[in-house]
């Protein structure tokens, strides 16, 4: 009698966040699983803001988990190590952390004088995506590792030098705020202009003379966005107000490259309707998102309004912003007006793209515990991770074929929505509800369901009932999607319909349908 090769039998689908085997504990004290180093690296990196505090760890001992766990990974899997900070400054968005990441790999390589894999200077280019960052990762460095800097640092700094550089760059990031600018680090790297762009031999040489000779700097009067800018800038006082007042004005601020934050201080004066409504046309949908209670406060006509509104809520634009979904929630709360909601919840809808329709029925598990709370996404944010796991359990449920919707603490209960419902308005049911009994809340809400998902930061205190996943039949998926990155989980990961993801963004929701159709779920780089 066959044993194996039966009608029935399936693929056993694997996901790459793994669990070793050995026990620990959550911080809480509940029982939890160790995952390997590779795991353990991905998950601490989706959700890092560098030099922020969470709940349980202090910003310097999850910057030294971090860097340690980079250090390790960058001797022993250097492949896998260089595309997954190649990945987390470019899908994954997240700045500050493939800086670093690139910072402790070339070091741990260099003192250990591995050649294997990936050079240096690649993985360096590869996390330099904006103008500034060339000098944060030098800043870094050398408040790090000291003010030798080694070859393959500054290779990969030229090679982004050249290809980031521009007049436009120039004006918004080389100021007088920064250590490092742009004229110190072509000083530093000696980086040659790109043969493609023969301006750039000039705007090299201007950034050094603005540097060295500022009072004496004159753009090159080829770059016609660097002249705009020096022609605004030696305008009187008093007569730059007409210049956002005239029929032009707004055509005159995007030619010179003129910020919002620039035009501020160029008017020394208040920024009142005519002053944004000159400068909107050329803001980018970032900037907009972030000042729409201004808009409101100056007043901005309707038309202007309606522009804003268009350009906040086009698919494209909410694309290229690459924005994470929680930001138009942040905008929201801080811009409740009523002719802004409804973009937003356009544009909140289109960053949730990834969100799939799962058939059949779906527990979706939202963590509204204390550590979910008062742990913060930044030192900058009013959000919290608490925050952030109902637009994602929200967005989910919403879009499912039939979903039950709970949230959990020390207790648990649904959350009511209806089937086309705005996610901004089903977040606005969701409570704090103290401790973490994340088993206590599958084992009440699990009712035969085709699979359940879990947002958590998996610190669950109890423990009287086994480990939440095992509330759960093994032939059922269990998706934990872990929104903090601490070292141990609630439960295994890895195989048998248990799987962990991670990270800030909609993306890790790919995965799901990918399991479920019997195929692996691989690193999101090489997926």
């Amino acid at each position: 009698m066959a044993r194996f090769n039966t009608r029935n039998a399936k693929a056993q689908p694997v996901s790459r966040v793994t669990s070793t085997g050995r026990v620990l504990r959550t911080y809480e004290g509940g029982r939890g699983r160790e995952r390997d180093a590779r795991s353990e690296l991905f998950l601490l990196a989706v959700s890092h803001f560098v030099t922020q505090q969470t709940f349980y760890e202090t910003g310097a001992d999850r910057d030294d988990r971090f860097a340690t766990l980079v250090r390790e990974l960058a001797v022993t899997d250097p492949s896998w190590t260089a595309g997954l900070l190649g990945w987390l400054r470019g899908e994954g968005n997240l700045r500050t952390a493939s800086i670093v990441g690139a910072a402790e790999y070339v070091k741990a390589r260099l003192d250990a004088g591995a050649t294997e894999g990936p050079s240096n200077r690649q993985v360096v280019a590869s996390v330099l995506q904006r103008p500034d960052e060339p000098g944060e990762l030098l800043a870094y460095w050398t408040a790090t590792h000291g003010r030798n800097v080694p070859k393959p640092v500054k290779r990969g700094i030229a090679d982004a030098v050249r290809r980031l550089y521009s007049g436009t760059s120039l004006l918004k990031y080389d100021t007088a705020a920064k250590g490092y600018r742009f004229g110190d680090i072509l000083n530093l790297v000696h980086a040659a202009p790109d043969p493609d762009k023969p301006w750039q031999g000039e705007l090299f040489l201007y950034a050094l003379d603005r540097r060295h000779n500022p009072d004496t700097a004159v753009p090159p009067a080829s770059n016609r966005v660097l002249t705009a800018h020096r022609e605004l800038m030696a305008l009187p006082a008093e007569e730059r107000r007409a210049v956002v007042t005239a029929p032009d004005g707004a055509e005159r601020l995007a030619a010179a490259g003129m910020t919002w934050e620039a035009l501020a201080g160029w008017l020394q004066g208040p920024m009142d309707r005519e002053a944004w409504e000159a400068v909107i046309p050329s803001m980018g949908t970032m900037a907009l998102s972030r000042n729409l209670r201004n808009f409101d406060q100056a007043g901005v006509s309707d038309e202007v309004a309606a522009q804003v509104a268009a350009r906040i809520s086009d698919p494209a634009e909410v694309a290229r912003s690459r924005q994470f979904p929680f930001r138009y929630l942040a905008a929201h709360r801080h811009a409740p007006s009523l002719r802004w909601a409804y973009p937003l919840e356009q544009a909140l809808g289109h960053s949730l793209a990834q969100v799939p329709a799962l058939t059949g029925r779906t527990l979706v598990l939202v963590d509204r515990s204390g550590s979910m709370f008062f742990s913060r996404l930044s030192d900058r944010s009013e959000l919290s991770r608490a925050d952030a796991a109902a637009v994602f359990g929200a967005a989910l449920a919403l879009r499912a074929e039939r979903a039950d919707l709970v949230e959990f603490g020390t207790s648990s209960h649904g959350v009511a929505f209806r089937k086309g419902e705005s996610v901004l308005k089903v977040l606005d049911r969701f409570g704090d509800l103290g401790g973490t009994d994340t088993t206590e809340a599958v084992r009440r809400h699990y009712k035969g369901h085709d699979r359940v998902l879990i947002v958590t930061d998996e610190q669950y205190a109890y423990h009287q009932y086994g480990d939440p996943t095992e509330q759960v039949p093994a032939d059922v998926p269990v998706y934990t999607w872990n929104l903090a990155g601490y070292r141990a989980g609630h439960g295994p990961s890895g195989k048998g319909n248990r799987h962990t993801f991670g990270g800030l963004s909609d993306a890790a929701f790919r995965m799901v349908p990918l399991l479920e159709a019997a195929r692996d779920a691989d690193w999101p780089w090489t997926a």
